[in-house]
């Protein structure tokens, strides 16, 4: 007889316990960096959940337990969200990304659409901070954008950009942004990511 497991999934369509690989294969399917792993015992399970994937993904391969640390130092939180954007001219085509801080995975990500590396920032704060809510994960976002932070707790994004037939269709995403943040509380913390002191963001696209 197969031996019982326990599936613990952080990240997927509905993140829980599940008591079989079929139910976890039903929550990770079609999931872009699903995050879970399998428990010999329920009790496992139940500690796995309540704590970081970071502290069990990867666990029994040292070398990539310290790869993927980042080498961050300790007072960084690694179960975390850190956005970044990027964009080649600015204005120019713009990018931005979501990734897990505990495990370097891209969670989310947008572009290239024209428009600016702040308004990449802003959005990417708004689509952290909707994700997080719609799956009801409480994680801190990070960014390295003072702007994009002044204007996430104005509600509003104060670009400078002109609005015409090249940008109309980033506008329409910069509108839906605030009209959520209008909308919607939320009880994400928002952290300055510092780069001088930490070096670059890990959602940073490398491009420097």
């Amino acid at each position: 007889m197969a031996k019982k497991r326990f599936y613990v999934v952080w990240n997927g369509l509905v993140p829980g316990i599940y008591k079989s690989w079929d139910e976890c294969q039903e929550q990770i399917k079609g999931v872009k960096q699903a995050l879970y792993k399998s428990f010999d015992t329920l009790e496992e399970a139940e500690r796995a959940y309540s704590s970081s994937p970071r502290e069990y993904i990867g666990q029994g391969n040292k070398e990539k337990a310290k790869t993927t640390s980042g080498g961050y130092p300790p007072e960084i939180i690694k179960n975390a969200l850190a956005v970044d954007a990027a964009c080649s001219g600015n204005p120019g085509m713009m990018e931005y990304r979501g990734v897990y801080i505990g495990t370097g995975e891209e969670i989310f990500h947008f572009g290239p659409m024209f428009g600016t590396n702040n308004i990449g920032e802003f959005l990417a704060i708004v689509h952290g901070l909707a994700l997080l809510k719609q799956r009801g994960i409480d994680l801190p976002i990070y960014s390295d954008s003072r702007n994009a932070l002044l204007w996430v707790k104005a509600k509003q994004c104060k670009t400078k950009l002109p609005r015409d037939g090249q940008s109309e269709e980033l506008f329409k995403y910069i509108e839906r942004a605030e009209k959520w943040l209008k909308e919607n509380s939320y009880k994400t913390v928002l952290i300055k990511w510092e780069t001088d002191k930490w070096g670059e963001i890990p959602a940073d696209f490398g491009r420097k």
